[in-house]
This record gives structure tokens, sequence and C-alpha cells, in this order.
């Protein structure tokens, strides 16, 4: 059995050295609930909860690498291996998180990573907590049925004097296209005008990193060229 961590895009891949005793996860689903005359409360499921997976373990020092629990190959400093979860963490990298011979297969970011030096072998216990990638679903007010109470405006010019015409933008590792219209366009909810003028290459590139489809423009990878409407 292996744990493995495989970021999203390019990045190199991250096999823990020694297997921790269990891995906990945990998944709920969410209901809302209604309050109807005469039959109480009724609650209807509405989707799952974001799933959780946390375990406490070891990195072993030097001379420890040699114990059995250890996988020779994987090994790292233990000092390594806390900087590469660390810097994951703090860049919100998505990884793809896959415990073998088990069902866990599953996008995931860290949302807690606690390390601990203890003893005299340059040991370091650790805490980590995953918590699954889900993708953002945005709606138009027309899907929501909400539009005839969206107050009408007048479109704000922003093209600052320009002719229109639209530009390029080179994609690079943390990227979104959420993000990349709020820099390019001025709001992130355009994201969808960057995916549409560009929906071949990224479903192209997508494909080429071996997934199925972009997730409608979730999975972008750094190079990607993107041309930005005028």
């Amino acid at each position: 059995m292996n744990i493995k961590l495989i970021p999203a895009g390019n990045g190199s891949k991250f096999t823990f050295p020694a297997l921790p005793e269990k891995v906990q996860g945990k998944y709920g689903a969410k209901y809302q609930s209604f309050d109807i005359i005469s039959q109480g409360t009724v609650k209807v499921p509405k989707g799952t909860d974001v799933a959780e997976f946390t375990w406490d373990g070891v990195f072993f020092g030097k001379s420890k690498r040699n114990e059995p629990i250890v996988k020779k190959n994987s090994w790292k400093e233990p000092n390594e291996c806390v900087k590469i979860l660390s810097n994951f963490m703090k860049n919100e990298t998505v990884l793809n998180l896959i415990v073998t011979e088990t069902w866990i297969n599953v996008d995931v970011t860290i949302s807690s990573f606690q390390p601990r030096p203890v003893g005299a072998y340059g040991n370091v216990e650790y805490s980590i907590t995953f918590v699954q990638k889900k993708p953002l679903q945005i709606y138009t007010t027309d899907e929501l049925k909400i539009a005839k109470f969206v107050k009408k405006t007048k479109p704000r010019n922003d093209s600052g004097g320009s002719s229109g015409g639209g530009s390029t933008y080179t994609v690079v590792s943390g990227d979104t296209l959420w993000g990349i219209a709020s820099k390019k366009l001025g709001s992130g909810s355009k994201w969808t005008q960057i995916y549409d003028a560009n929906a071949g290459t990224i479903e192209a590139e997508a494909k080429k990193h071996g997934k199925s489809s972009s997730d409608h423009g979730h999975w972008i990878w750094p190079g990607e060229v993107l041309t930005i409407p005028g």
C-alpha cells in the first residue's frame, strides 16, 4: 500500500515514506429542512458535503530510514517532507490523493498540517487533514430563474479607450479562470467569457493531461496561452 499526492498540472508527486496506523475518512450528506403544516419537519437531500481525510504519522530521520515500516525508495529527510507539504498547503495546491489498494482516489487540498520534531533520531511526527476539492458551480440568473429581479444597468465600458481587440494570457501555476477574469476583465464572474473563447484549447489540454474533460474550465495548466476577449 502507498499514499501518494499528485499535484494538478505540473509538479512532482509525493509519496509518504511511512504509512500511518490508520486513515480516517469522513463523508456527510447535506439536507435542506422544511417545516410543513401537519407534517412536521421534513429533510430533503441536497447533495453531499465535502469529504475529509486525516491521519497521524511519522517522518523518520536518517538513522531510522532502514526501519521495516519505512519505504526505502520513498524516504526523504523529514525537513524536506515538511517543506513540500507546507508549500502544498500554503499555495492551496490541488492534489490527487491516492491510497493504493483502497477506494480513496480524490482531488483534495491540505486544510491542516502540524509537524512536531521528536526524539533524538531526527524524527518528525505530524497530523494532516485533507479536504475534498469540489468544482465551483456557477449558475446564470436564467438558470436560477431570478432574472426578473436583477436590476438592469448599462454595462460599463472597460475598454479604457482601446479599439476593443482581445489580448492573450499565458497560464501560470495557481491560476484559475476566475482569477484570470478578475485580473484581465475586472470581474471573476466573467470567467465564462474566457472559457467560451478558448474552449477548444482548454479541452485539448485537459485530454493531453489525462482528463476526460476540463470540467468546464476547472482544469487549466501552466503554459496554456488563452485569448482574453476584448
